[in-house]
């Protein structure tokens, strides 16, 4: 059945504690899954959780409140195995730069995102590479080609949270 044929006009809505919950839910389901066991040669498996979270973040600007960055990274931290505080960091400094973009630049659009979370993405991996690794570890190629992959899906993650979004504020969960 196609979306359109799903809504439900007069359907009750979601009470406020499980709509406020989603976004939430979704970033640490994202953080799980990238801490899934999986035998590869190179780690080129993106940041989900850093990819739900910053998503949200850029298409439904008041699902996460402003402090939400400093849990999720540090249930990334618990999950994922990095450095604790890494991604409480991390992540709070991306939720910081969103907003002195958000506050120069009013009106953006699908592209403009992307090249934000990108930036992010990159600048997160590279920090969280130095956080995790000493600095004579040799992952430059594999760093930028998990950045590269990395970046390739975030319009995915912009579609899932774009339809969780959709279904969250029509009632449908």
């Amino acid at each position: 059945m196609s979306d359109h044929l799903d809504f439900r006009p007069f359907a009750e809505p979601l009470p406020p504690t499980r709509a406020r919950a989603l976004p939430w839910i979704t970033v640490m389901i994202g953080s799980v899954l990238q801490s899934v066991p999986a035998i590869a040669t190179l780690p080129l498996f993106p940041p989900l959780g850093l990819l739900m979270l910053l998503t949200w973040r850029l298409l439904a600007r008041f699902s996460l409140r402003p402090w939400a960055a400093a849990p999720l990274g540090l249930f990334d931290d618990l999950v994922s195995g990095q450095p604790l505080g890494s991604a409480v960091l991390l992540w709070s400094s991306c939720f910081l730069v969103i907003e002195v973009i958000e506050q120069r630049v009013r009106d953006r659009n699908f592209w403009q995102d992307w090249l934000i979370a990108a930036a992010l993405v990159a600048g997160v991996l590279a920090a969280g590479r130095l956080f995790a690794s000493p600095l004579t570890a040799p992952l430059a190629p594999v760093l930028a080609l998990q950045i590269g992959v990395s970046v390739l899906c975030f319009p995915l993650a912009a579609r899932l949270v774009a339809r969780v979004d959709r279904r969250r504020t029509r009632g449908q969960f």
